[in-house]
Formats: structure tokens, sequence, C-alpha cells
């Protein structure tokens, strides 16, 4: 079989409808939408396109399934994660590949976020059968206490389209896990993954309404009215804080439960001491990985003045070998951008730091023919008051500022609306747990660029968001706690 065949068995293979009560069926009036390669922008598959109407259809399915599900035994609940686990694991190729010609990403980095992804199913697969409550007398010797965890009820999941299966699966795990039902809006950019994935968990036996998944063009229109039903308790949703906002001030009218993965400005702290070999590869990694499309991703780089001139030397060596091309192609590091505009925005923030004094040192510019490709750029010197230091920015531009001490690197790290993730290079262990300390993000990496883990709890503070997912946090934003009085007399 050719790789044309390939791939296109593999597109047929994906549904092309909405999933709504345990069925695949068309959107109102038959209407449709097409996605298309970013390598090429070229149509890939044409899928249903739901209306205010299907949504609500979901959302009934959810809402018709919740009882039931929720009485499952936690076992069965796990096992049907851990099946789904299985057979993933055993798609990895499958799964990696649809990712790439959907969004563009490599090959090798394809086949991580399958198993980045699939942990998720495991993880959660072995917490469900861990939550727990207490059981102990009041302190004034009255009554006994009871405190019990219950499912929150009916769930509705908006995800991205930079990570189409590990963010479907970094919700959907544990929800399922924890006993509710679910609507999964995913990204019109990018959600044949998310298809796929739900297919499978059909196959692996997962009742009918348990999941249900709504693909649209009309985000606002179709989720508004999701959102105010009074029956839905818990909205997810991974992306920009502008729209975080807008959705949090929506779900106030319900008192909704949220949870909000949003922006980020991640900073890159190298100082005088760090191991530079291994902050340059922290550096390639935090932010040429997913082609920069993260909210993890590096976006400032703040280096000591006496180690920026030989950091910059050799990303810059790193970043102008790398070899930009269709992510299924041999040895490509960078695929495509998302789409066109994600090109536009990203060179709009380049021209801005070079006009207020960067120094382009690789890259620099969008790079001419098919598909959505930028060249990975490296800026020195970027003034401070270049955009690219305030904004983030989606795409492969590695932009360095110096700092002369540790005061002035946690002011500039700290200095952003941002608080997601940052990291930081220094063999100085007192000042590694200083950094822990000074810095306010969710997450921090010491060390390393990659911070990622299914096992642990990934979220941020200040605009970047609210709750946690992963680790035994991230089933607890799916359960409520209930507290039972029983007298003694």
């Amino acid at each position: 079989m050719t790789t044309i065949q390939q791939e296109s068995t593999l597109i047929e293979r994906v549904a092309d409808g909405l999933f709504i009560g345990g069925e695949w069926v068309p959107a109102e009036g038959g209407k449709t939408f097409a996605v298309q390669d970013p390598s090429t922008g070229e149509v890939i598959k044409e899928i249903a396109d739901a209306s205010p109407a299907d949504g609500m259809r979901a959302l009934d399915a959810a809402v018709a399934a919740q009882d039931a599900w929720a009485a499952t035994a936690p076992r069965e609940r796990g096992e049907i994660l851990r099946r789904a686990f299985d057979l993933l694991m055993e798609r990895k190729e499958d799964f990696a590949l649809l990712m790439t010609l959907e969004m563009g990403k490599p090959l090798a980095e394809a086949r991580g976020e399958v198993v980045y992804g699939g942990e998720f199913l495991r993880w959660f697969s072995e917490e469900a059968v861990r939550i727990t409550g207490r059981y102990g007398l009041n302190p004034e010797g009255t009554g006994r206490i009871v405190v019990a965890q219950r499912p929150v009820g009916p769930s509705y999941f908006i995800t991205p389209w930079n990570f189409p299966l590990a963010m479907a699966t970094r919700k959907i795990a544990p929800a399922l896990a924890a006993g509710c039902t679910v609507v999964v809006k995913p990204a019109a950019l990018t959600p044949l993954t998310t298809i796929a994935f739900v297919q499978l968990l059909e196959e692996v036996g997962l009742p009918k309404g348990v999941v249900n998944v709504v693909t649209t063009t009309s985000s606002s229109k179709v989720s508004g009215p999701i959102i105010a039903d009074p029956r839905l308790r818990k909205l997810s949703f991974t992306g920009s804080t502008e729209v975080g906002r807008k959705l949090i001030e929506q779900s106030a009218q319900g008192i909704l439960r949220t949870s909000m993965e949003l922006g980020g400005n991640a900073p890159f702290v190298v100082f005088e001491d760090a191991d530079l070999d291994k902050a340059v590869e922290g550096a390639i990694v935090a932010k040429f990985r997913n082609i920069g499309q993260a909210c993890t991703a590096a976006n400032r780089f703040i280096v000591h003045e006496s180690v920026a001139p030989e950091f910059a030397k050799r990303v810059t060596e790193r970043v102008a070998a790398m070899r930009v091309g269709r992510g299924t192609e041999d040895g490509v590091n960078i695929g495509p951008l998302i789409d066109d505009d994600a090109v536009a925005s990203t060179d709009e923030l380049v021209k801005d730091a070079v006009a207020k004094g960067a120094k382009v040192l690789a890259g620099g510019a969008p790079i001419d023919g098919a598909g959505s490709f930028y060249a990975p750029t490296v800026l020195g010197d970027v003034g401070a008051d270049a955009r690219l230091l305030r904004e983030e920015i989606f795409g492969p531009v590695l932009g360095i500022t110096t700092f002369a001490d540790e005061d002035e690197a946690v002011r500039l790290a700290n200095a952003t609306e941002y608080g997601l993730i940052s990291y930081v290079f220094t063999q100085d262990l007192a000042r590694g747990h200083r950094m822990i300390d000074r810095l306010d993000t969710g997450m921090m990496g010491l060390n390393t660029g990659l911070v990622s883990n299914a096992a642990a709890p990934f979220g941020g503070v200040k605009q970047s968001g609210i709750g946690r997912e992963g680790g035994f946090e991230g089933i607890h934003e799916f359960l409520d706690t209930k507290y039972t009085l029983i007298p003694l007399s």
C-alpha cells in the first residue's frame, strides 16, 4: 500500500457524523464543513457541522445516561478506560498519522502525543477505584460524620486544535472515571482525532450516551445553549484567556464547576551557572515542540548576560539546522503552523520585535509555497517593549533577553498576567528551590524543558486558568463533596 493509499484508507475509517446517544448521525440539515491538511491546504475530509439543536440533543443524551453511568461500579468504569488504553497503544501509528495529517506536527511528535494521551486513560483507570470519603466521630461526640464523593454530573468539554488526542483524553478520562457523562466539542481545525478516539471508546464497550461528540464551525452558537442549560454541571475548556474569560462569564449564570486551562507566557530562565548543554537542549524542546504551538511553550528566554552570547550561538546553530516540511516526511523537525492566520500573527510579532531593535539570528519570515509554514526563528537582544514579551507566541520563535542578577530575573519572569509554567536552568540547588517559591506559575521545569505527565497536576495561576488536569487532583475536578451527619441518639 502506498503512502497516499494508507492516508486515504485511514481518513475513510474516521466517522463523518455527530456521535449522539451512541449513534453516528448527520447534522441538522445535512450541513458539513471541510477539514484541511495545513501542510498543503488541501481538504482531507468533510464532516458534520452541528447546529445548536444538535448540541442540545447531545446534552439530552448525556443527561439521560448520567444516573446509570454514575451507578456503574468503579471497577467497570476503570476497566473500560484500561481497554481503551490498550487498544490505543495497538493503534498508535494510525492515531499518530491522523494527527499529523490534520494538525501538521511531525510524526515522531505525534507518536509521543499518543503515548502521553494514552497515559491519562491508564492513570484514571486506576484512579476510578480510589475515590474515597471519610467516616468519624464529630468533636462534640454527638454524631458520626460521613463524607462522600459524588460525580458532579453531565459535563461539557471544549478542546483545542494543538493536541487533538491528549486534550480529549485528559478531560474525558477523569470524567468517566468519576462517573460523569460528557459532551465534547473538538476544535473545527482538528476534529478527526477526537472522532477516531470516540470510535475507539465505542469499540471497547462504553455505554450509549456516556460520551457524545458535536463537531461544528459555530462554536459559540452551539456552546451557548448547552452552557445555559441547568442540567449541565461542569464546563472544561482549553484555549485562549480571552475566550476562557467569556466562558466563565456564561458559566456564572448556572454556577457551573469550571476548569480553565488558558493562555501562557512561559519564562525560560538561564542562570550564569547553568549547564548550557542541558539549557540548549531544554530550550529546543520547550520552544519548538509542537512547532511552538503549545500553551506550555517557552515564550520569553531570560538569559544571564554573562552566558547569553554563548547560549544564543548554540541555539542558533541548532535552529538553523532544523528541517521544515510535511510532518510525514523523514527527518522533519518543524511542520506547518495550523493555518495562514497563525503564520500572519507570528510574523507580526517578529516584525514588531525587529522594529524595536531585536536581531534576527535565524529564520524570521514565512516560507513561500503551499501550506502554512514559518521558518524556525531565533531573535537576539529583544527589547523590553517588544510585543512578543507580553503576548503568547504560538509559533517557532525563540526571543532572547538578558538579566544581571537573580532579583531581576524573577522580576522579568513574573512580569506578565499569565502564570502557567516556567523553566529554570541552574546548578545551584538552593537557587532552584528559591525559584520554586518565587516564580508565579502553576508548574515549573527545573533543568528540563518538558514537564507534562499524566500523574501530575497540570494547570496555572493568574490568568492562565482555574483547576487542574491530571494527577489525583484531576479526578476531583469531577467530584462533589457531600457531608452527612448521623446523630448517635
